[in-house]
């Protein structure tokens, strides 16, 4: 695929890329549902509006991640539920 592609209103259902080269492409108002990925690369990359809701993450290299305004109800890593683990730390804190 040569450089500066655009897909418009394209309805790829189905799709499948596998040893593609992405880097520093756009999406916008796109609906990945019930899609998988595998040995993907997002370093740097740059998340807003995303619904996550019901996703599994395995083998998830989270360093240095920011996330700001997020539901995290029932959010879970490592088998720890984080808003819990969040309330604590704020009990905790308010308290000394």
């Amino acid at each position: 695929m040569s450089e500066g592609k655009r897909f418009d209103q394209e309805q790829m259902r189905g799709a499948r890329f596998r040893g593609c080269g992405l880097a520093q492409a756009e999406f916008e108002d796109v609906d990945l549902a019930d899609s998988k990925f595998t040995n993907v690369n997002l370093r740097g990359s740059s998340f807003t509006d995303v619904n996550l809701q019901g996703s599994k993450l395995t083998n998830v290299n989270l360093a240095d991640v920011s996330i700001e305004d997020a539901n995290i109800s029932g959010l879970t890593i490592l088998g720890w539920n984080i808003a819990d683990l969040i309330k604590e730390a704020e009990q905790k804190k308010s308290s000394s």
